[in-house]
Order: C-alpha cells, then sequence, then structure tokens
C-alpha cells in the first residue's frame, strides 16, 4: 500500500544551501536565484507544508491537479507556475489561475491566453520555451524561431514577456551540463540587443542546478529534491 507522502523542511534546506553555494562559485548574489517548488502529483497538504516552511512559487505540469490544489491553498500567498505542455483547450484555466506561464512556443497559445487573461489579475509573466536539440516530442521553438515568437508574444497586451526556459537533455558532469544553460543565456542576450526587456532563465533541475546557477539561471525548477520521490 502506497503511504501518504510527507514533507521535509530538511530537503528544502537542503536545496536552498546547494542554490546559495552555486551562486557564491558564479560570484553571484544568492538572492538572484529563485527556487520554484515543482509540485506535481505532491498532495495539497504537502505543499502546505512547503509554504509553511517559506517556499512561496510552485510549479505544476497539469492543470486540473493544479486548480484543485490552487483552490485548496487560495489563503496562502503563493506564486503558481505553469510549466508543462499547454494545450489550446486548457489556456483559459491557465490566464485564470497562474501568474506564470514557463512552456509558451507557439503564438496562438499566446493569443490566447493574452485575450483569457483576466484584467483584475495584471499581466500574465510568460517565458518562451527553448528546444536545444530535435529531441522526439519535447516542446518548445528552435533557435532560429525565438525572434519571430518573442516579437508576437510582446505585441501582447495581457502578456509580459520575461525570458526563456528551456529542459536539455541529461548529461554527465557539470561542464557537459553547461553547455545548453550556457546557449540559452546567450539567446537571451540576442533578444536583449534586438530591444526586449528581459529578466528570467527558468533552467536547472534537482541533477543539474548546479550547472545552471553558474550559467545565469535566475528559476531552478527542482521537484524531487525538495519533495523527495514521487509514487
Amino acid at each position: 500500500m502506497l503511504t501518504a507522502p510527507q514533507f521535509s523542511s530538511d530537503r528544502l534546506s537542503a536545496v536552498l544551501a546547494r542554490i546559495a553555494a552555486a551562486a557564491h562559485r558564479a560570484g553571484r548574489v544568492p538572492a538572484d536565484v529563485r527556487l520554484l517548488a515543482v509540485s506535481k502529483q505532491q498532495p495539497a497538504a504537502v505543499v502546505r507544508a512547503a509554504a509553511e516552511a517559506g517556499q512561496a512559487e510552485f510549479g505544476e505540469n497539469y492543470v486540473q491537479e493544479a486548480l484543485a490544489k490552487i483552490e485548496a491553498l487560495r489563503g496562502l500567498p503563493l506564486t503558481w507556475h505553469f510549466i508543462g505542455q499547454l494545450q489550446a483547450n486548457k489556456t483559459r484555466e491557465v490566464a485564470g489561475a497562474f501568474q506564470w506561464v514557463h512552456t509558451l512556443d507557439r503564438p496562438r497559445i499566446a493569443e490566447r491566453l493574452s485575450a483569457q487573461r483576466p484584467h483584475h489579475a495584471g499581466p500574465l509573466d510568460v517565458l518562451l520555451q527553448v528546444r536545444l536539440t530535435d529531441e522526439p516530442g519535447k516542446g518548445g521553438v528552435g533557435p532560429a524561431e525565438i525572434p519571430a515568437l518573442a516579437e508576437a508574444v510582446a505585441g501582447l497586451p495581457r502578456l509580459r514577456l520575461r525570458g526563456l526556459m528551456c529542459i536539455p537533455e541529461p548529461a554527465t558532469g557539470e561542464e557537459a551540463q553547461r553547455v545548453p544553460f550556457r546557449r540559452l543565456r546567450e539567446l537571451m542576450q540576442e533578444l536583449r540587443e534586438r530591444g526586449h526587456a528581459l529578466d528570467t532563465l527558468s533552467m536547472g533541475m534537482s541533477d543539474d542546478l548546479e550547472a545552471a546557477v553558474a550559467e545565469g539561471a535566475t528559476i531552478v525548477r527542482v521537484g524531487t529534491a525538495v519533495f523527495g520521490p514521487r509514487n
């Protein structure tokens, strides 16, 4: 029989210590790197415990699961990030319930999010998901497509383009892990030179967050190291 997951504040503290150490090694200020706790498949009670331990930002992959948690935890001052692949028939729910979307990769999805974002909520912060290699089935746009998509998103009134996100192929060793993160940083710099005021790189997970921080990550998305293995 599966047991109900329990939250450990020690795991959260250990991840925050890893981020701080990586930032110091890179000559960065630890506060410039935010931890996004990936809470998919974690019950609302576990997310509440993480929030009580000081974690305020959570990432969800599945819309219906996330909506139930957001409703259950509505009284807490939390920031919700959608980090899964977004289908057109789910944009209204995401536009209404989340503060961030990390996986924008199509103009049509951007247009729907902008049109469906409630005016009382303020603009929706969005990141473009970049596909750095041709992995079958992975979302994102190729580097050559980024400028056009950035221009399209920047022109939408209810979205605020903040930066880029990637999920690279697993690599062994920090030097190898840093290569795709460096490329994403370079791509964001190219957009800045085109006039886009960007400030966010969402990259790095449990196994490679040190490499991501070394290359300029401002958000690291960590699930297993924070919550433990999922059932």
